[in-house]
């Protein structure tokens, strides 16, 4: 059995057209559909992860820089710094530290400085 060369042209041109809607279709749903590949999705998660975990573990850091014996005088310190070095401040100063652990997590530093950054000395007492 032969295929017409016309039905044949027909098919092609039904081919073609499913190729182009599959295109157009993957690129609006990338570029304005909000899709997105699993790699990125996990770095999405990832990062929602570690905002929340560091909005959770500020409070513990202010608290227990508001129970250091100098705590005022940190606080003068860590507010005479830029906001980009308070995060480091209190990295180094071992508050945003977790217990048993032993390094400090820098997202919950940086939460927990810009909290202490409102702060005034009478908030401390």
């Amino acid at each position: 059995m032969q295929v017409s060369a016309q039905r044949m042209g027909n098919v092609k041109a039904v081919l073609m057209g499913a190729v182009l809607g599959a295109v157009v279709l993957a690129f609006v749903g990338f570029k304005w559909g909000g899709w997105v590949t699993g790699g990125t999705a996990e770095k999405e998660a990832a990062a929602r992860a570690e905002s929340a975990v560091a909005m959770a573990l500020a409070p513990i850091c202010v608290q227990t820089f508001k129970s250091a014996p100098d705590a005022v005088s940190q606080l003068t310190s860590l507010q005479k710094l830029s906001a980009y070095q308070q995060g480091d401040f209190v990295e180094k100063g071992g508050w945003a530290t977790p217990i048993g652990g032993k390094d400090p997590n820098r997202a919950v530093a940086r939460a927990c400085a810009e909290s202490l950054a409102k702060l005034s000395a009478a908030d401390l007492g």
